[in-house]
Parts: C-alpha cells; structure tokens; sequence
C-alpha cells in the first residue's frame, strides 16, 4: 500500500516539476500581438500568413484514421477463430465487414474518395 502510494506521488511529482522547468527556462517569455504577427518589412501584411485548411485533406485524414481503426479491430478476429464457436463467429464477422462495406459504400456515394478535384 505505501509503495503504490509513493509510486503515485511521485509519478505526479515529477511531471509537474518537469512542465514548470520547461516554462522557465522556455526562450519565448511574453507572447504579444506584434511578436507574433508575420514581418514584410515593416509594413502591413498583403495576405493571410497562414493557408487556408483543405477539408478535402481533413476527409482523406479522417477516412484513413477510420480505415486504421478498422484493421485493428479485424485483427484480433483472426486470433479468435480457433477458440470461439464457429457460427457465433461467422456471425460476428460478416456482420462487422457488412457495416464496413457499407460504410465505404456510403462515402463513395456522397464523394468522398474523389481525390482529384
């Protein structure tokens, strides 16, 4: 009980004097509006710094992190075929790959795997 509890304490101890060493010692103390705004020699700036963000890029992101999660969860399907019961497991299988296909057959539908436009 009391090594857990050391372990605890310190484990929140140390983290915390490691964040506040680092906004010490950090370069950047104050964080103004004139520091931060982009320089083009003194004068106002003719257009935005910064780019606008593609949504067609956020969907690809979004679809490969759904993919991703996909075949993590597939997996562990195949390790469990020799210890689970058959029809119980065909069951669970088709029905998991028919939400993905159905899935992916809603997002071709709607368009989002036009990856030139």
């Amino acid at each position: 009980m009391l090594s857990s509890l050391m372990s605890m304490t310190i484990s929140f101890i140390v983290p915390m004097a490691v964040m506040l060493i680092a906004s010490t010692l950090s370069k950047k103390m104050m964080n103004d509006r004139e520091k931060s705004s982009p320089f083009e020699c003194g004068f106002d700036p003719k257009s935005s710094a910064r780019m606008p963000f593609s949504l067609q890029f956020f969907l690809i992101a979004v679809i490969f992190l759904i993919f991703d999660i996909e075949i993590a969860l597939i997996l562990p399907i195949i390790i469990i075929f020799k210890s689970s019961n058959m029809i119980i497991w065909t069951m669970t299988s088709m029905m998991f790959i028919i939400i993905l296909l159905t899935g992916l057959y809603h997002e071709w539908n709607q368009g989002a795997l036009k990856w030139a436009e």
